[in-house]
């Protein structure tokens, strides 16, 4: 007598929590994997390299109608001076208008501007009084599209991928540097200086253009105006204002830190076009081959520190601090420098160790805001930077003139390292206070925050 076998039974379903969880991913082009990320990528190095087409020539054609090299230093004073002013309206105007709405009218200001100079400058009419309107500008949209722009490549990609998305970001910016001064001296030899603000007009456009069919990846999260006509309009309407962009800067001891980590380093270092053109063509009695060599060599170190950048997960505001003091102490290092060779040796990390804190810190402040504040912190960022632009090389060039390029970068690099480990060492005595922000729809909650750990 046989005996039927037994029915199988089903396997069992999987306990989620009992998986393990898939590593995640190191590459530093994981953000690439989203086909929205690849296509921003796409339009800022088509928009990049029209940019520095255009940059490669502005300042020889002021020269050209003025005659005058303090003219052309006031165009480009001009051309921040509303980052200074204007940058926390720009900010607040990012948080309260839809992000890829705001995007793609800005570029397209832009382009308009851009084509109108390259008429002026073909039919002979731009002087000194239009170029300088032009110019403000320019500052003007800037003040809106460049926090905008930022901020809607972080929206396409999952929060682990934002280091990543920046990181491609700051590769791409070089790659359309390059490609946009290489063209600039055919495009313009071929047909002329308006030829370059008119393909800097044409790459705007296509911005605006890849704009609209940009779509999120999935785990990207959701970024949502402010709603007008909610029942609490009122009580929305004074989140979104400028002023609680500033409080939430300045009662964020993050952010303060890294506004102060970041500043001491932009003043006291990292002006490595001012200093050590002066050591090389000084001290070490190089000549302008032997910076060009120097600046390549900065330039090298900047890609592969945008690399090691892109991989990192969660930088935090303590890394870019001890990233920064490294910088400081190599800096000390190469103003010692006895000849060109070691000075070359020396400056390819520091570009390195430079441009990885530069990638921890833009993803620090970029995710650490809640998503309805982002805009306006950059605003408030983008105004401070614009103080120490504008302040650091003249501090810089005075310490020169009474220490010398040896002396400066040592100061410089002693004031860094010191002022940013003494800052280590108070902030394991300080006692940190929370910040209570309401939450809006569209906020990320619920998950680890990018930059939790100051």
């Amino acid at each position: 007598m046989s005996s039927s076998p037994a029915p199988a039974l089903p396997a069992p379903a999987p306990d989620p929590a009992a998986t393990p969880r898939k590593a995640a991913s190191r590459s530093p082009w994981r953000s690439l994997r989203h086909r929205g990320m690849r296509w921003w990528s796409l339009a800022n190095f088509v928009s990049n390299a029209g940019t520095w087409m255009q940059l490669t020539v502005q300042n020889l054609l002021v020269l050209q109608i003025t005659g005058s090299a303090a003219a052309t230093g006031l165009s480009m004073s001009v051309q921040a001076a509303p980052a200074l002013f204007m940058s926390l309206l720009g900010g607040a105007a990012v948080d309260r208008w839809p992000r890829k709405l705001t995007a793609a009218v800005s570029q397209a200001l832009l382009g308009a501007i851009a084509f109108t100079t390259a008429v002026l400058v073909a039919v002979d009419r731009l002087d000194m009084a239009s170029l300088m309107v032009l110019a403000a500008l320019t500052g003007v949209v800037a003040t809106v599209d460049a926090p905008a722009c930022a901020l809607l490549g972080n929206d396409l990609v999952p929060l682990d991928d934002v280091p990543s998305a920046i990181g491609v970001g700051a590769l791409v910016h070089n790659a359309g540097r390059l490609a946009g001064a290489a063209l600039a001296g055919v495009t313009v030899g071929v047909l002329g200086t308006a030829s370059a603000y008119a393909a800097n007009g044409l790459s705007f456009l296509f911005v605006a253009a890849v704009i609209p069919f940009l779509r999120p990846a999935p785990g990207a999260a959701p970024v949502i105006p402010a709603q007008r006509s909610a029942p609490g309009r009122r009580e929305r309407g004074k989140d979104m204002t400028v002023r609680q962009g500033l409080l939430y800067f300045a009662r964020r001891p993050r952010l303060v830190a890294l506004a102060a980590v970041t500043g001491v380093s932009a003043v006291f270092g990292r002006n490595y076009g001012l200093t050590l053109a002066v050591l090389v063509t000084g001290p070490l009695a190089g000549g302008a081959g032997s910076f060009g060599t120097v600046s390549t060599v900065l330039a090298v170190g900047g890609i592969l520190g945008a690399v090691l950048g892109a991989r990192l997960h969660r930088p935090s505001v303590r890394l870019v601090g001890i990233l920064a003091a490294t910088g400081g102490l190599l800096q000390v290092a190469a103003a010692l420098s006895p000849s060109l060779a070691v000075l070359l040796v020396l400056v390819l990390p520091m570009a390195v160790v430079e441009s990885v804190s530069d990638t921890a810190g833009t993803a620090v402040l970029q995710t650490d805001p809640p998503a309805h504040l982002r805009g306006r912190v950059l605003g408030v960022w983008s105004s401070i930077a614009t103080v120490w632009g504008l302040g650091g090389p003249p501090a810089l060039g005075l310490l020169m003139e009474l220490a010398g390029a040896r002396g400066a970068l040592v100061t410089g690099g002693l004031v860094v390292a010191g002022s940013i480990g003494a800052g280590l060492v108070l902030r394991r005595r300080r006692t940190v206070t929370a910040v209570t922000v309401r939450t809006q729809e569209g906020d990320v909650t619920g998950r680890e925050a990018l930059s939790t750990a100051a």
